[in-house]
């Protein structure tokens, strides 16, 4: 993960320390978000000056009222994450950071990018008494909420985000705007399973600095959050004590991720199918899932995400909410098609629960013995297709996927049925050897399968944005470019499961994919696009039946030291 960072700077009425700040904090080459937490008209002007001094590394903004240091926050996060910036480091105006240290913090980003980065402050003579240990007991409480030692300071004002993550929190929960922000956030992150790094730093209190802390109402508003963060605490106590053995840290791309759950349980799946029946075994799934739902923090979070972004895009259409139960829904439903390719592997399927919604593009092919590419997704049961074409001495149907993720699953459907390995094609790009060998085949009249919604390992960067449930999402060229070399008429494929029984949707998608040198490019864009729009009339069709256990609206990595602050 290439590191995309960026200041955000919350301010009220600091216009005697900001500029002082600033200066310090642009040597580092770092655009700089200024939000201003409506301040005085003063402080306007002063920001607007170093606004225009700046240029483009400064970029302000302003809340029309004074809503606290925790609403200027998150509104800077949510600024930099909306202009693609995957880090975003905190730092206050009054200028008691020492930010001369902000290289430690990029550093320690980038050798654990999905980590919080906090501030661990070094105090000299000139901090208050009082504040120094009143700190103390919130340390206290935050190490009772989170049944860890982890965060040392839970009020430092000099932190670094991973924007994904902390505005995912944000979108989802509602976080108080004043100055319980600050501890109410991590413990949060915390309860997600975040990692956390601390980096002394040096903090230093001006003799005439301004201060917004409210000694009687911010102590109100942080025993309050206490009050909630320990009664949420409560309600987590199982998951936190059984977050102690296992692992915290960072989501890896889903390529890299290690698949989950072993051989041996799928073995005794496929035992249980063979032994006493489908509908027995499936029963099984209940309780698997439920585990994997509680200790699988990252397909969870990615469920979420999925069912936010079908809400806001098919609003007022009733969607699934987000929520634990969607997610238990979601992860059920793709444990069940897991089983449900084991069992038509089998051959222990029943036929009369499979229809076609469609013939006439599938009879129009198979009668002209053409070789074809179809174009599938990870929504609904693309296997079932394989699998119903070999056991019915159908035209042969191969697919051409990327394996690496799911070894111990598709050695257990190799064991049901020899045919598995034999109709499937392991690759990790599609370059000229790849693609002569396809081309054979697709001259034999094979149906090549192959999914648009992933990108192959190898081909990261290979992508072109479109249009997917109102977001903008990375889409593989390599269905595409495939196509055009090899020159075959390509479909469009799904298998949606709806009470129990499976309905095939076929369609055609282009008789032929051109791609000229010119606008090649925007060809591609299209094509991308075409599909994408597709795959999204059919997640509305079974919104829990599209699979992708990741972030797949997550910017692709670009190269190092573009213009937005890249390091």
């Amino acid at each position: 993960m290439s590191l995309a960072a960026c200041v955000v700077i919350p301010i009220y009425n600091h216009k005697d320390a900001i500029g002082i700040t600033v200066e310090r904090l642009a040597v580092h080459g770092l655009p700089i978000f200024i939000v201003d937490d409506g301040s005085d008209e003063p402080t306007q002007r002063v920001l607007a000056a170093l606004a225009a001094r700046h240029g483009e590394q400064v970029r302000l903004s302003r809340l029309p009222v004074n809503g606290g240091k925790g609403a200027a926050v998150m509104a800077g996060l949510l600024a930099a994450r909306a202009a693609g910036f995957t880090h975003a480091l905190q730092i206050d105006a009054d200028g008691q950071h020492d930010a001369s240290d902000v290289p430690r913090f990029l550093e320690a980003a980038r050798a654990k990018p999905h980590a919080v980065i906090i501030g661990q402050p070094i105090y000299d003579e000139s901090v208050p008494k009082s504040r120094l240990y009143g700190r103390y007991l919130t340390h206290v409480w935050v190490w009772i909420e989170t049944l860890s030692f982890t965060i040392r300071d839970s009020m430092c004002g000099f932190r670094l985000y991973p924007l994904a993550l902390a505005c995912d929190l944000i979108d989802r929960v509602a976080l108080p705007t004043r100055m319980d922000f600050d501890i109410e956030i991590l413990v949060r992150l915390y309860w997600r399973r975040a990692e956390f790094v601390s980096i002394p730093t040096r903090v230093t209190y001006a003799i005439d600095g301004v201060s917004h802390f409210d000694v009687f109402r911010d102590n109100v508003r942080i025993s309050k959050s206490h009050t909630r963060l320990f009664f949420g605490m409560l309600w987590r106590l199982p998951m936190l004590l059984a977050h102690k053995v296992m692992p915290r840290g960072k989501t890896e791309p889903w390529w890299r991720m290690a698949e989950r759950g072993s051989r041996f349980g799928m073995m005794l799946l496929a035992l249980g199918c063979r032994t006493i029946g489908p509908r027995l075994t499936a029963l099984w799934l209940h309780p698997i899932v439920a585990y994997f739902l509680v200790t699988g923090r990252p397909a969870r979070e990615a469920s979420h995400r999925y069912f936010a972004q079908l809400q806001r895009f098919a609003s007022p259409e009733p969607t699934p909410r987000p929520g634990w139960l969607s997610a238990y829904r979601h992860m059920l439903t793709f444990a069940q098609s897991g089983f449900d390719k084991l069992v038509a592997w089998s051959g222990r399927l029943d036929r009369a629960t499979v229809t076609l919604d469609d013939s006439a593009a599938l009879d129009a092919l198979r009668a002209s013995k053409r070789g074809a590419l179809i174009i599938g997704s990870h929504l609904g049961n693309l296997e079932m297709a394989r699998a119903l074409a070999v056991q019915g001495s159908h035209t042969k149907v191969t697919a051409v996927v990327y394996t690496e993720h799911a070894r111990r699953f598709n050695s257990v459907l190799n064991s049901a049925n020899k045919d598995f390995a034999e109709r499937l094609i392991q690759v990790s790009d599609f370059g000229p050897q790849t693609t002569l060998m396809l081309q054979e085949r697709i001259e034999r009249g094979e149906w090549l399968v192959i999914v648009g919604d992933r990108t192959p390992a190898r081909e990261s960067g290979r992508t072109t944005s479109a249009q997917f449930l109102g977001s903008a999402a990375p889409f593989a060229l390599g269905p595409y470019v495939l196509a055009h070399a090899l020159g075959c008429p390509v479909y469009l494929f799904f298998c949606l499961k709806d009470s129990g029984k499976h309905r095939l949707y076929f369609e055609s998608f282009a008789e032929r994919i051109e791609l000229p040198r010119k606008g090649r490019a925007e060809h591609l864009a299209d094509w991308a696009q075409r599909y994408a729009t597709r795959l999204e009339y059919y997640c509305r069709k079974a919104p829990y039946q599209w699979f992708n256990f990741f972030d797949f609206w997550a910017r692709p990595a670009q190269p190092s030291g573009d213009a937005r602050g890249r390091t």
